[in-house]
């Protein structure tokens, strides 16, 4: 990899580059300004041997150019709206409409895509704002929106994210990682082995987007509140039949803004552990179904299911469904999240 120096280019006349935060143990983080995407981290094994665990690409063209959620941080609304349409305050909103017939991911140019800012860097800590200005992607309200990525001596790296508007507006920020604890390009994560931290899950409609009713995770195959092997569950005909995961749970908590464990991940092989703590409601497992033949880093080829993606998040479709948390921002309110990915090893 090239220094930050070396990788700078210029996008819409705002200089994009890497920034890299490195603890006392040896694990580091290389993140864009563009999109805010994590796009290496190199976190050890049972043996102490270093492997960068999430999918992407060697150069900054490629990430502007390719796979467009690989690590970014998602928004001004992640996950799905049915059918790009909402009501705040007796007005409605139409969003575009870019995933069959729901607005995914904040829409055609979502924060994925933009250039943000960097406000401040140093070897553990980097923070990024953004201005999204009142009707961008149809969204009501101009937001301006810090983004802050810490990694600790524990080997957490932590995602603080603060935002205000103008008027009211809804928002949900996720960070969008693939993760492989085998390593990058190094084959499925079938034999990864999944623990959700929910007694309950959401239900979809033909759409994708969700019905607002909520299920109970106990005898179905949405009950991950053991570990359980990616393998026996990933075909079942209740998700994506020969595709995989792509659905929410509810995150057992205390009390709602708790900084909870939201589900875990454990590769045998290597030993490698990643747990995820949140502030926000809900998490997103997916698999990786729409992957392939990407040629990421080192040239090696990224298909189906070769990364899973644990997204925090509010709960997808809220903005339409008045008993799911709210994501609902007012000019006298903050939106303040956490998301926390801490490895370890066993």
């Amino acid at each position: 990899m090239k220094t930050a120096k070396e990788l700078q280019i210029e996008l819409d006349g705002k200089p994009v580059s890497l920034y890299t935060l490195f603890n006392k143990n040896g694990m580091s983080v290389d993140i864009t300004n563009y999109g805010g995407k994590i796009i290496r981290l190199l976190a050890p094994d049972k043996n102490g041997k270093f492997e960068d665990v999430v999918l992407a690409f060697d150069t900054l063209e490629e990430v502007i150019e390719k796979e467009i959620y690989f690590g970014a941080i998602c928004g001004r609304f992640a996950n799905r709206i049915k059918d790009g349409k909402f009501s705040l305050d007796a007005e409605d909103y139409q969003l575009p409409v870019n995933n069959g017939t729901n607005s995914l991911h904040g829409g055609i140019h979502g924060y994925n895509e933009k250039a943000w800012e960097v406000k401040s860097v140093s070897q553990h800590e980097l923070v990024l704002t953004l201005f999204s200005a009142d009707g961008e992607e149809g969204y009501p309200g101009n937001l301006n929106i810090t983004a802050t990525y810490f990694l600790s001596d524990e080997n957490e790296i932590k995602i603080h994210y603060e935002a205000t508007t103008d008027k009211p507006t809804i928002i949900g920020l996720t960070n969008h990682s693939y993760f492989n604890l085998k390593g990058a390009g190094n084959g499925t994560i079938r034999d990864h082995q999944l623990q959700i931290n929910a007694d309950y899950y959401t239900v979809l409609d033909e759409s994708f987007a969700l019905t607002g009713e909520i299920r109970p995770v106990e005898s179905t195959p949405f009950d991950f509140r053991k570990p359980t092997l990616v393998d026996e569950r990933v075909d079942d005909d209740v998700f994506v039949p020969g595709w995989g995961l792509d659905n929410n749970w509810c995150i057992r908590k205390h009390y709602a803004g708790e900084l909870a464990l939201a589900g875990t991940v454990f590769e045998p092989v290597s030993g490698r552990k990643l747990e995820v703590l949140t502030t926000q409601p809900g998490l997103q497992i997916y698999s990786g179904n729409w992957i392939e033949n990407v040629i990421g880093k080192e040239g090696k080829i990224y298909n189906r299911q070769d990364a899973i993606c644990l997204e925090t998040q509010g709960f997808p479709n809220s903005p339409n469904i008045a008993h799911f948390p709210s994501p609902i921002l007012r000019p006298d309110g903050k939106y303040d999240e956490w998301c926390v990915y801490k490895f370890s090893v066993e």
